[in-house]
């Protein structure tokens, strides 16, 4: 087995949207060091369960400090700012792997694997296996940076369940609290009523923070939000993430990792609301209530599309093959960030870039195509350098071959099935509906630590012009 790291992108331009200023900083890279031994599956077995088991007690540990300060510090560290160093600090959580938790680039390339992408400039990012949890490669995976809208992720996740997608809710003027300035909105407007499937449509389409608002109070208010979704980032084990507002809007001490985004794009996508929100490319959203000269009252409408560059193209990208997800995001503390998942033959792949060092135009995708590619190519050529965990609250009861399933997710069936048809929601596009095998279960027990080695990932979702 290899190793490799890119070669650095030179300087970082800070700033970002409503950002006039920037300043060179340094970035900062690392090499893996390369091993010759070939350790047997038993042993594999064994020591995967221990660091485990050991990565997530030492988590705790290193960011329970960070959630206790909050404003307090008068010196607060890199995790407590929306502004990060140019360099990840030197310990990181070590959920998933001891490997995961090095800075730099970690990558095992085995015989006639492809070499890394060599101009990725993220700050971080993670190429993982959708189903089997497996890591093919990472960067910086637990370095904890502001989300923006890629928050969005947790935020449906914790709340998706919480209302049928016909319940309505007429909007007030303090449903619209508290929205930051310059926040990307989706056009909602006072006494106007909207469904709830509007509502996410809004929330995964236009990045409507406005959508998001509404949506948290109906859920008894922000305040409320950020605490479930604390609490499900908990649930998930994604450790590396304190919520402070629930859209992703640049705030003091709000900080996720790729390592997390990716666990709240997997943990989402076992929901087939998620699913479709997610890969639906256009859609009608209600536009405002007006009377004619009679007094007859209509309710007009308008088009929205995703944001996803991946998922509808652009000029200087085109529409990446596979591609049935997931959400993107840009702030001026954040910079770009995108978790993505996409299929093809079969594999299915999450990719999270944050904070691309390049400032070029759709830059973010551009390196999550890359790294899908390179996944995609090295998938079974390559030693996983960590892993993603499950939830805690997963059932891991079956046994290996069995056709297992989650709790609360889909049944998926046992092999891929393309079909197309029309919506009947309003969106635009046609659905190809990827359906995957529950998989296999391995249990794994180490000091009553469960790991859950294939979680199943029901059918994707993608919809098309």
């Amino acid at each position: 087995m290899g190793s490799v790291s890119p070669s650095p992108a030179g300087l970082r331009r800070r700033g970002g949207e409503g950002s006039g200023t920037s300043r060179p900083e340094p970035c900062n890279f690392s090499t893996v060091p390369a091993t010759n031994s070939t350790p047997s599956a038993s042993d594999k077995t064994a020591l995967r369960s221990l660091l485990v088991t050991s990565a997530t007690l030492l988590s705790l540990s290193l960011t329970a400090p960070a959630f206790a300060f909050a404003d307090a510090s008068p010196s607060p560290t890199p995790a407590a700012s929306t502004s990060p160093s140019a360099t990840p600090p030197a310990n990181m959580s070590t959920v998933g792997g001891e490997q995961l938790g090095k800075a730099g680039t970690q990558a095992n390339l085995g015989a006639g694997a492809p070499v890394l992408p060599k101009d990725i400039s993220a700050r971080s990012w993670i190429v993982s296996d959708a189903e089997s949890g497996e890591v093919l490669a990472a960067h910086n995976a637990h370095w904890r940076l502001p989300p923006a809208s890629t928050l969005k992720m947790l935020f449906a996740d914790t709340l998706l369940p919480m209302f049928p997608k016909t319940t309505e809710h007429k909007v007030v003027l303090s449903d619209l609290a508290g929205i930051g300035a310059g926040s990307s909105m989706v056009g909602i407007k006072e006494d106007e009523t909207y469904t709830v499937h509007d509502l996410w449509l809004g929330v995964f389409l236009r990045s409507g923070n406005d959508a998001v608002h509404v949506l948290s109070a109906m859920n008894k208010g922000v305040d409320q939000t950020v605490k479930d979704m604390q609490a499900h980032a908990e649930e998930l084990q994604a450790l590396d993430t304190n919520v402070v507002s629930p859209d992703g809007y640049d705030a003091k001490n709000q900080v996720s990792s790729a390592y997390d985004l990716t666990l709240f794009a997997r943990s989402g996508l076992q929901k087939e609301d998620f699913r479709e929100y997610a890969s639906t490319v256009s859609a009608k959203f209600p536009g405002e209530t007006t009377k004619d000269k009679k007094g007859k009252t209509t309710r007009g409408s308008f088009e929205i599309q995703n944001t996803n560059r991946l998922l509808t193209g652009d000029s200087d990208i085109s529409q990446y093959q596979g591609i049935a997800g997931v959400k993107n995001g840009n702030t001026t503390n954040a910079g770009a960030t995108f978790t993505g998942v996409a299929e093809r033959n079969g594999k299915v792949l999450l990719v999270t870039v944050m904070n691309p060092e390049k400032d070029e135009h759709n830059e973010v995708y551009k390196e999550a195509a890359a790294l899908l590619d390179w996944g995609f190519k090295a998938a079974g050529k390559v030693e996983p350098v960590g892993e993603l965990v499950p939830p805690q609250g997963v059932d891991t009861s079956a046994q290996p071959g069995a056709n297992a399933s989650t709790p609360g997710a889909d049944n998926a069936s046992s092999k891929p099935v393309a079909a197309s048809a029309e919506a009947n929601d309003g969106s635009g596009g046609v659905g190809i509906a990827l359906a995957i095998t529950g998989g296999l279960l391995v249990l794994i027990a180490a000091g009553g630590f469960l790991v859950n080695r294939r979680w199943p990932l029901p059918d994707l979702m993608r919809r098309r012009r």
